[in-house]
């Protein structure tokens, strides 16, 4: 160890001192922050067993022992209100992001983590989980700021569109009594034939945002993630299969498409569009070392009972208690986690025996506030604990762990005050009414509204997740520190003699 290593906080957390103790003492004086397992730290100084290291924006004093130099795997559920947003930030320090909520508040929240940026920063990977306003719409925000760049933009491969005048998913084609959109877009070239053409764009936002994206010079590709049609020979995620030999796969679990004709897929319609839609979603299987995680997107009963077929090829209605074990044996196979993001916000439109079979530790829920669906139902929240497989399960929500700072007690109230200041101070400064010392004082404001909108994105509702794919962390902030050293709810998960993630709390 040396002044300038870059490194990190050890398991599980530790504090953050303004003076250090004694050569023996585990513990320095005048705690002010508590610091999470993997949070980044600089070392300034080293001095016995103490290391003063900036973390979280301040410098201070921690133990030798609290430090490690393996970066974690990051996995970080976002308050975006009503919708579904998730920050992964990789071992190896790539950046990807899995659905952006409607609102501005993951592009509010990755502003606080990355600089604000005020330098260029390059994203591995956007994943836009399926074409709902409530997972889609907040990239836009991303694809305006002139210092984000994309590496790959990755959707499910359909893109509402106008076909004849019509709202459409998609060319269709029947096959007996089935239906399938088989018009799906994979790949740059064919989306461009949407975007480019004013009469299929419409007025549908999803495609207009995705042209924003097309023409903004900073993308370098989009194209679609679908699942394989033969398991046992799976996909996954560009750069994250057994292969490229990262610290974690992430594997595609769905969309699950259907070969009608050599070459040539398509997706089953499990109904109306938005049913289609969700069941589409992209699902990601996540895994790092012994750890498990999975991303459903907003999966339905209609999708989850294809899917067991499908990596089972048992029927996924079964008769008997013989039937039904059979079929949570098989798919616990393929759906098995430690943790898992529940669909669709936790609404009630769910398969006990999907639910069943992923038999999660801790589950985390993506809900908000101001939404008519009063997510998450509570019979969905019943069956995720009956059918989790501690017997202390654990279910966090983004909504639940909301936690209130010094400036903020009420978000949503607060957040639509400040925008309504930030549209007076932004008419003032773009006024030729305007002085330059107005102009001036306009854009001082302006800094300090968005600084109190951001730091309240990134502290309200987060979970935390991080794992080195032995041990596992999930952390929420407190609503009120109980003392500056303890700030946050942390939750531990360790591996037992087999490698299998058990939970250790009490």
């Amino acid at each position: 160890m040396q002044v300038g290593d870059e490194l990190f906080i050890g398991y599980p957390s530790a504090v953050h001192y303004g003076v250090k103790g004694t050569a023996d003492s585990y513990k320095g004086k005048k705690a002010f922050n508590q610091l999470l397992w993997g949070d980044w730290a600089r070392v300034d100084k080293i001095e016995g067993n103490w290391v003063n290291v900036r973390a979280r924006r301040r410098s201070g004093w921690v133990r030798k022992e609290n430090l490690q130099t393996n970066r974690l795997l990051e996995v970080n559920f976002v308050d975006i209100g009503q919708g579904d947003g998730c920050h992964i930030q990789t071992p190896e320090d790539k950046s990807i992001i899995i659905d952006a909520g409607e609102e501005d508040n993951m592009y509010r929240f990755l502003r606080w983590r990355f600089g604000r940026f005020e330098n260029k920063y390059t994203f591995e990977s956007f994943i836009i989980s399926h074409p709902d306003k409530d997972h889609y719409y907040g990239f836009g925000h991303l694809f305006d700021e002139k210092n984000v760049y994309v590496d790959n933009v990755f959707h499910n491969s359909i893109v509402e569109q106008k076909i004849r005048g019509k709202n459409s998913l998609g060319a269709e084609r029947k096959v007996g009594r089935k239906k399938y959109i088989a018009g799906l877009v994979h790949d740059l070239n064919e989306l461009k034939k949407i975007t480019n053409s004013k009469a299929r764009r419409g007025g549908r936002q999803y495609p207009n945002m995705l042209k924003t994206a097309v023409h903004s010079g900073r993308i370098s590709d989009i194209s679609s993630l679908l699942a394989s049609t033969d398991w046992q020979a799976p996909k996954y995620v560009p750069g994250y299969g057994p292969q490229d030999n990262k610290s974690m796969t992430m594997k595609l679990l769905g969309p699950v498409p259907d070969e009608l004709t050599p070459g040539k897929f398509s997706l089953r319609r499990f109904g109306n569009d938005g049913k289609t839609k969700n069941g589409h979603s992209i699902i990601i299987l996540l895994e790092i070392g012994n750890v498990k995680i999975l991303l459903g997107g907003d999966l339905n009963e209609k999708s989850q009972k294809y899917l067991l077929e499908h990596y089972t090829g048992l029927n996924p209605n079964p008769k008997t208690a013989e039937d039904i074990g059979t079929l949570i044996t098989e798919g616990r196979k393929h759906f098995e986690v430690d943790l898992a993001k529940a669909c669709h916000h936790g609404a009630a439109d769910i398969l006990p025996n999907f639910l069943k079979a992923t038999n999660p530790l801790a589950t985390v829920i993506s809900s908000g506030d101001d939404e008519p669906h009063s997510h998450p139902r509570a019979d969905a929240l019943g069956m995720t604990g009956k059918f989790s497989r501690s017997e202390r399960p654990m279910i966090f929500c983004t909504e639940l762990a909301r936690s209130g700072n010094e400036h903020i007690k009420h978000p949503n109230l607060v957040r639509r005050e400040l925008r309504e200041k930030l549209d007076k101070e932004y008419a003032v400064k773009d006024s030729d009414n305007s002085t330059q010392a107005e102009k001036d004082k306009a854009e001082q404001n302006i800094n300090k509204h968005l600084q109190i909108i951001e730091r309240s994105v990134a502290n309200y509702g987060m979970i935390n997740v991080r794992t080195d794919g032995s041990k596992m962390i999930v952390a929420q902030r407190l609503e009120r520190k109980r003392k500056k050293s303890e700030r946050w709810d942390i939750y531990k998960f360790e591996s037992d003699e087999r490698g299998r993630l058990f939970n250790i709390n009490k």
